[in-house]
């Protein structure tokens, strides 16, 4: 059996993949389709769930971190880009887009409709491309050791 000085960042890059697809790709329009819940309510869930789901996203690209740096690998080399890239979209939705959003719900929550806006659609794109990245980055983890 062959082992691997990247357990840690694989779970984590795997367990980040799913935490995305779960909460980004399937909660985060069900809940507007459960009986009872009215767009304030389904708004005010997501705010905490996608709140949480980027305090998660922080601390398993942390520990990917760590990791990589632990095992002594070059944490800067051209074949950790797949990585970067994911970080890079979470450092935009944690200073932009999830506050923007969040501005946008407020408002709707107050019962007041915001203009219209292409944020989703942008948000959408950048889980997308994390989804993609970090699947590539978490196949190359498992063929570096």
């Amino acid at each position: 059996m062959k082992t691997t000085k990247f357990q840690l960042a694989i779970v984590s890059v795997f367990l980040w993949i799913g935490f995305v697809c779960a909460i980004s790709f399937m909660e985060a329009w069900l809940k507007f389709r459960a009986p009872g819940v009215t767009l304030p309510i389904g708004l005010g869930i997501g705010r905490m769930v996608f709140a949480a789901l980027n305090m998660m996203e922080w601390l398993f690209a942390i520990l990917i971190a760590a990791n990589l740096v632990m095992s002594k690998n070059k944490i800067t080399s051209f074949s950790n880009l797949a990585y970067f890239i994911p970080l890079l979209m979470l450092l935009l939705q944690t200073f932009w887009l999830l506050p923007s959003l969040d501005s946008r719900a407020e408002i709707y929550i107050q019962g007041q409709v915001p203009p219209a806006s292409t944020l989703h659609y942008y948000y959408v794109g950048v889980e997308i491309i994390k989804v993609v990245c970090l699947s590539i980055f978490g196949i190359k983890l498992f063929t570096k050791s």
